[in-house]
Parts: structure tokens; C-alpha cells; sequence
């Protein structure tokens, strides 16, 4: 989008730019979101930023108004797969946090220096600035969202000190924490509908907060979560009819960077704003921006629906479809090693066989420490696999060894990728591997990556989902005319061959 587009955005207060760029007013010192309420300011006054990092180090601070801190995540990372997508989708799983500017430097392949200056020239902020601002962020949504004593919010943000915290909250939101919490219990005592969530303490290590997203939200993401969900380690109610407008819930154990946790994510349409709530236990304060940053992924949370859907429906075989089904979204991977051992454990084989094998496989992982009522079991670790998987693997004997070959290379550290790849780069990692072809790599790519133009032309149920849909005469057969967001039309085909 060149300025005038950008501008006449913001002169519409047109929600479905929200996240994806801030506007900054040089008369008022703010940059807001582009729907913010307030006047439109004169255009020679205006300054458009990529991210709030850059507003931030330009010297502005956050609208009190329209809070922009308050809106889903660009869909932009997953969209663009340059360093600066790379990296941006490192920074928000943490690894600034944990591992450095080197250690982000050294997953993308450059040095700290040459990292800086490529952000700096994309985004308008290095590293630091960026991870910084997303702490904010989500200090931000644990100080609206929950009854956490600011200590805990601090360093479940990333904060190294309380201090840290306290002036980070002050440059970016120009209020203090304890001002920034008192702003939401306002807002929620002024009007009804979604704000702080009912008993969204900390007690016992355990939170609930709302999650944000674009409207439309296709609830059908719990269906495909639930028709391959490993019975002691996810549970999920399967809807095969997609019409029930009741709450839906899905809920698993995983391994964070520092231990183990426990979330459920519950939709429930009848309630005022369709709020999307996550509620999780057993988890690590310093693990939370990992677990919230998964979460999102695996919900495609930062997905642009309307923009995905207009395009979508400008292809006649897909038309009726992007408007019936609104808001159709790609589910993502809480685990990259995870993911491709259930990839190579599905392909070839149908949805429910291949949830028999991974049930099999489960026996190899442990118990899951503290835990709520439901799963209490975790996904094996590619060391588990390596090590038990001949025993619990069904099947050809050629493809027990290829998954145990791959776990192994991964317990070894020899194959290392996750959110930090993009396409390209996971192919030079995966397809020499044996067993692993490029539907693999595809599927990896649309759920470890959240890649959005991915489209597996030899998957039996996308040919079967073709064959549902209107003719195409004159269309190409890899749906090009609706790139780059092929990625969400493999999920309309798969949802049409289920309906079969």
C-alpha cells in the first residue's frame, strides 16, 4: 500500500487495517491504530510505520484512545518470508529473550550487525526495539486480561527487572502499569460484553485472557483439530456438520522452552464480541510470550480473513464457498519436530488411521506434571521416538525406519528448523531426508511456517475436494488464479472432500 491508500484507510477508520501498519501524528506525539476514533489528522502530519518498534523509536507513544497495542498481529510474517518475516516470527515465540540478538542472528544466518541493519532498513527498528515492543504487547494483554500481580506480569512478558517493566509501560503506553490495568476495568465496568476474563488470576500457576482476531472466525478449525486429536494428549469435539453455533474447545499439553504446560482454547459465538479465550496452567512465567505466540499459530489468529475470502472468491470454483464458509483459517503447529513426525506418520494413509498410529506412538512420551483435568500425556520427543517407535510403529517397514531415521536426526541436532525457516530453506532440510517428499514439505511449510500459498496437488483428499466444487473451465489446476493465499483454498477443499 503506497500513502494515499494508507490514508484513506485511516480517513475511513477501516477496521481490517488494524496491526498491519500504525499511523504516527507529529502534532500530537501518538501513533494509533487506523481505526482510531479520533480525527483524522491533516495528511502533512502524518508518518506510516511497518510496526509499533519503529513509532516507538521514532519517538512516539501509544494512542490512549484506540490502543493499538490491542490488535491482532500483522499477517504480514507469514505472508513474507524475508528476514524480516523470519525474524519477526522468532522474536514473538521469544527467542530474543532467551537466546540473544546472536542467537536470533545466528538461526537466520547472519551476523548481529547485518541483522540490525536489515531490520532497521525493513521495519524501522533493530531487534531489540522490536522484541521489545512485543513485550509490551503482551504485558499490555496481561495487564487487561487478568488479575497477575505486576511482578508476575513483568517477567511472564519477558522483562528482565521491574524496572525494566515499569519504564518500558511508561515510554510506550505513557501511563504506569497499575494505570494501563485501571484503563480495562473502566472499559469493562462501562459497557457489557468481552473484557477481563471471569477468574483470570494466576492462583495455582493458571490464567485466562482473551485472545484478539479479525472477524470473520471460522469455528471449523476446531473440527480439523478434533478429527486428528491424540487421545491423552489433545481433546477436541468433532462437528462434522459445522452448523452448531455453540462453544467449542480444544485443549493439549505441551513443551515450552523452560517446562511443560497445559491450555485449553474455547469460541463462544452466542456470547457478546465471540470472544476466543485461552485459559492455561502448569506453564512457566517466562515461558508465557512462547505459549501465547503458539497459540496464535495454531489458530491463525493474525490472518487478514476478509482480505483471504475476496480473493478467494474471485475464483468461480471457490466463490460459493469463501461465502459460506467466512473466515476459513490455516491451523498451525505448537511443535515444529512434533508436526513433522505426525506428517510422515499421515501421508498416504487416511486422517483416522493415521490418529490410530500417533495414538500407538503416544505411549512413548511422559506424563505431563500438574495438569488440569483432560490430557496428561506429551507428545513424544524425537529422542522417545528414536528410541521406542520401532516397537509402537505399525505398518511398512520402510516407513517405520524413514520416521525413526528423522527422529533421530533431530534428537542429534543434526536437523534443526521451526519458525524461523521459510519455504525454501525447509526443503533443503526435509527433502533429502528419506520418506520425505514434497507433499511433506508442503505440509509442514502451511502448518510449522504458516506458509499461505501452499497448495498439495497430490493429496488424494484436495483432488476429491476438486471434484465437489463447480468446473473450471479455463482455470488453471493449482489454483493460481487465487495466490498467495492457496494455502486457505487446500483448506476449502479439504473441508469440501469431507462433505463428500
Amino acid at each position: 500500500m503506497d500513502f494515499w491508500q494508507r490514508y484513506k484507510a485511516i480517513d475511513a477508520r477501516d477496521t481490517r487495517f488494524d496491526g498491519q501498519f500504525f499511523t504516527a501524528v507529529s502534532s500530537t506525539g501518538i501513533y494509533c491504530r487506523p481505526s482510531c476514533p479520533a480525527r483524522t489528522p491533516k495528511a502533512e502530519n502524518v508518518t506510516f510505520y511497518e510496526t509499533s518498534a519503529a513509532a516507538h523509536e521514532a519517538g512516539y507513544r501509544a494512542c490512549k484512545r484506540c490502543l493499538p497495542e490491542a490488535v491482532p498481529g500483522t499477517p504480514a510474517w507469514n505472508l513474507r518470508s524475508d528476514v524480516a518475516g523470519r525474524a519477526m516470527r522468532l522474536i514473538n515465540d521469544g527467542v530474543i529473550t532467551r537466546e540473544g540478538v546472536d542467537g536470533l542472528a545466528r538461526r537466520l544466518g547472519y551476523s548481529a550487525r547485518q541483522l540490525n541493519r536489515i531490520l532497521g532498513h525493513e521495519l524501522g527498528a533493530g531487534p531489540l526495539s522490536l522484541a521489545r515492543a512485543s513485550r509490551a504487547q503482551t504485558a499490555r494483554t496481561l495487564l487487561v486480561s487478568t488479575d497477575m500481580p505486576l511482578a508476575d506480569v513483568a517477567f511472564a512478558s519477558g522483562f528482565n527487572s521491574i524496572r525494566q517493566f515499569n519504564d518500558t509501560i511508561g515510554e510506550v503506553f505513557a501511563m504506569t502499569p497499575t494505570a494501563v490495568r485501571a484503563t480495562a476495568v473502566r472499559a469493562t465496568a462501562a459497557k457489557s460484553g468481552p473484557g477481563r476474563a471471569a477468574g483470570s488470576g494466576h492462583a495455582s500457576g493458571s490464567l485466562t485472557l482473551n485472545l484478539p482476531y479479525r472477524d470473520p472466525f471460522d469455528p471449523g478449525i476446531f473440527d480439523f483439530l478434533a478429527a486428528r486429536a491424540i487421545p491423552g494428549i489433545e481433546a477436541a469435539e468433532a462437528r462434522p456438520d459445522g452448523t452448531s453455533p455453540g462453544t467449542r474447545t480444544y485443549s493439549r499439553t505441551l513443551r515450552l522452552p523452560r517446562g511443560t504446560a497445559w491450555f485449553t482454547v474455547t469460541y463462544s459465538p452466542l456470547l457478546p464480541g465471540k470472544p476466543l479465550r485461552l485459559t492455561a496452567s502448569a506453564v512457566d512465567l517466562h515461558d508465557l510470550p512462547a505459549l501465547l505466540s503458539r497459540v496464535r499459530r495454531l489458530f491463525d489468529l493474525d490472518a487478514d480473513p476478509e482480505a483471504i475470502d475476496d480473493a478467494l472468491a474471485m475464483d468461480p470454483r471457490l466463490a460459493g464457498r469463501a461465502s459460506a464458509i467466512a473466515g476459513i483459517r490455516v491451523p498451525g503447529a505448537v511443535d515444529p519436530q512434533e508436526l513433522l513426525i505426525r506428517a510422515m506418520i499421515g501421508q498416504q494413509i487416511t486422517v483416522a488411521a493415521a490418529r490410530t498410529a500417533l495414538t500407538q506412538l503416544s505411549a512413548a512420551g511422559s506424563h505431563a506434571e500438574g495438569t488440569a483435568s483432560g490430557p496428561d500425556r506429551l507428545f513424544p520427543t524425537a529422542a522417545e521416538v528414536a528410541e521406542h517407535g520401532r516397537a509402537l510403529l505399525r505398518g511398512p517397514q520402510r516407513r517405520i525406519d524413514s520416521i525413526i531415521a528423522v527422529a533421530e536426526a533431530m534428537a542429534a541436532g543434526t536437523l534443526d528448523f521451526g519458525y524461523g525457516d521459510d519455504v525454501e530453506s525447509l526443503g533443503r532440510k526435509l527433502l533429502p531426508l528419506p520418506g520425505v517428499g514434497p507433499w511433506t514439505v508442503g505440509y509442514v511449510a502451511m502448518r510449522v511456517l504458516g506458509a499461505p500459498d501452499v497448495f498439495l496437488a497430490n493429496d488424494a483428499a484436495v483432488r476429491n475436494g476438486v471434484k465437489a466444487l463447480p468446473a473450471g473451465l479455463g482455470l488453471s489446476a493449482d489454483f493460481q488464479e487465487v495466490s498467495p493465499w492457496r494455502s486457505y483454498a487446500t483448506m476449502h477443499l479439504w473441508r469440501a472432500a469431507a462433505k463428500r
